[in-house]
């Protein structure tokens, strides 16, 4: 696509360096998104960079913290990733974006005038917010850093541990975040092996069971099934549900999935959502011995037993072994 002449940029809202804020990029971005099905990342924020019709020293200045990336490119991006996060676009495959309904709705609601405040109040961005307290709050995916006690300095070795474990327990959260979101916008079939893949991976298949991803077809409310034994004595049934963070499990849900469990005269089942369980859901759940694994959950259990996720690098922390020293 080539540049826009006519395209008054300062028709947008503006910032820094008199140019486009990133939220004031929104509407021009999902316009430019509808020409075609779906774009590559890089291949959209080049587009709408290029169709502003910027001087060239805005559109060719260059972030001063990182030197190689463009400014203007990188408030597009960051365009798509909170619109994304908002459900303006869905991300089918890694790198790649399409608008959805709710994103062509806005637009033309708003046109130019969407902004940070409109979609930043969207559900599922209200959602993904409630998440992250969350996530932050209870730090499940990683040992939280050691807290100073009041009267009590660190020692310098206390100290650098005490670094090292912030930085990879703030590193961690990111890639649990991020984990949720790829789950979220892939197949429907693919969490439900997802979900399998897990449960096998933290032992509930034994040493000689057996697990399978039922048919869609024929699954009578059950999605998967692990055999814990080779006579399959004992047997845990899953219930998998691919939601975006707005949508709330809620009872209905739960009882549906105990009467699957009901047919089967099973007395093992678990119900394993990307979203959350209302407070109804819960006890539901609770009543009918039912095991409930919400998204936050789900992400730090794949950190856990590394499914999805590699192990980037290890470090060896040294301290003294005073016993070596020790004088006969």
């Amino acid at each position: 696509m080539t540049p826009n002449k006519e395209f008054e940029y300062t028709k947008l809202k503006l910032g820094k360096y008199g140019m486009p804020t990133w939220d004031g990029l929104i509407g021009v971005t999902i316009e430019l998104a509808l020409t075609q099905k779906e774009w590559k990342s890089k291949e959209l924020q080049v587009v709408v960079s290029d169709y502003l019709n910027l001087p060239d020293r805005l559109r060719n200045l260059k972030s001063e913290k990182y030197p190689d990336d463009s400014v203007i490119e990188g408030r597009v991006s960051w365009a798509l990733s909170d619109s994304a996060i908002a459900g303006l676009f869905i991300r089918p495959k890694r790198g790649i974006y399409q608008v959805t309904e709710l994103g062509k709705q806005l637009f033309n609601q708003y046109g130019y005038q969407l902004d940070a405040k409109i979609i930043h109040s969207q559900p599922n961005y209200q959602a993904h917010l409630k998440e992250m307290k969350k996530r932050k709050s209870t730090g499940n995916n990683n040992v939280a850093p050691n807290e100073k006690q009041p009267g009590q300095p660190l020692s310098s070795t206390a100290n650098a541990i005490n670094e090292v474990e912030k930085t990879i327990f703030d590193h961690n959260q990111k890639i649990a975040d991020e984990l949720l979101t790829r789950i979220r916008e892939a197949d429907p079939k693919f969490f439900e092996h997802l979900v399998v893949n897990l449960l096998v991976k933290m032992g509930y298949k034994g040493v000689n069971g057996t697990s399978i991803v039922t048919p869609s077809t024929h699954d009578g409310g059950i999605d998967g099934v692990i055999n814990q034994d080779a006579l399959g004595t004992s047997t845990v049934y899953i219930q998998a549900k691919r939601y975006q963070a707005a949508n709330i499990v809620q009872r209905p849900a739960i009882d549906a999935f105990y009467g699957a469990l009901s047919r089967e005269h099973a007395d093992r089942g678990v119900f394993i959502t990307t979203s959350s369980f209302s407070e109804q859901a819960k006890v539901t759940a609770k009543s009918f011995s039912i095991v409930l694994i919400d998204g936050l959950e789900l992400t730090d259990l794949m950190l856990q037993f590394q499914v999805g996720v590699q192990v980037k690098r290890h470090y060896d922390l040294f301290t003294i072994d005073e016993d070596y020293f020790e004088i006969e």
